[in-house]
């Protein structure tokens, strides 16, 4: 369920969230594309988390291991970053994170089968087997997220 934003009928507002625009928004006027913009930051963060624990905890404890602390890391950033600079929702913060987090645990479980295929099976490094995947969790962290995440009941 989504609902417009104005009087543009293609500015939705995913989930059917509620609530003020995001300080973002009043650059962007589309919150799809600012949803993308931050997505798109995210990816990246998410990506530069990952990076450090391969080359930190991942040299003792496997790329595994890096890949759970990366994904505690960027999943906290990008619920703050979501939150505060494209939906601006209010209350429920527990109850949003952990919506937010079921939908990145899907990507997770994708995630955790696809990079040992592509590590032990493929014989690729793990870091350019994580960016490869990294089209994939973001496709499902997008679609997760519109539909779920800051989901508010619709107002009567």
């Amino acid at each position: 369920m989504t609902v417009p934003v104005g009087d543009d009928p293609q500015n939705e507002i995913p989930g059917g969230m509620t609530g003020a625009d995001g300080p973002l928004l009043k650059i962007v006027k589309d919150r799809r594309i600012a949803f993308l913009l931050v997505g798109g930051f995210n990816t990246v963060v998410g990506f530069g988390f990952f990076t450090l624990f391969l080359y930190t905890i991942g040299e003792v404890a496997g790329y595994l291991v890096a890949l759970f602390c990366a994904h505690i890391a960027s999943v906290l950033v990008a619920f703050v970053m979501y939150r505060k600079f494209v939906f601006r929702v209010t209350g429920h913060v527990w109850r949003d994170l952990l919506r937010f987090e079921m939908v990145y645990l899907v990507a997770l479980g994708v995630n955790t089968v696809l990079l040992p295929l592509l590590v032990e099976v493929a014989h690729l490094e793990p870091l350019f087997a994580q960016a490869l995947i990294v089209g994939v969790t973001t496709v499902i962290s997008y679609v997760g997220h519109r539909s779920f995440s800051f989901r508010r009941k619709e107002q009567s």
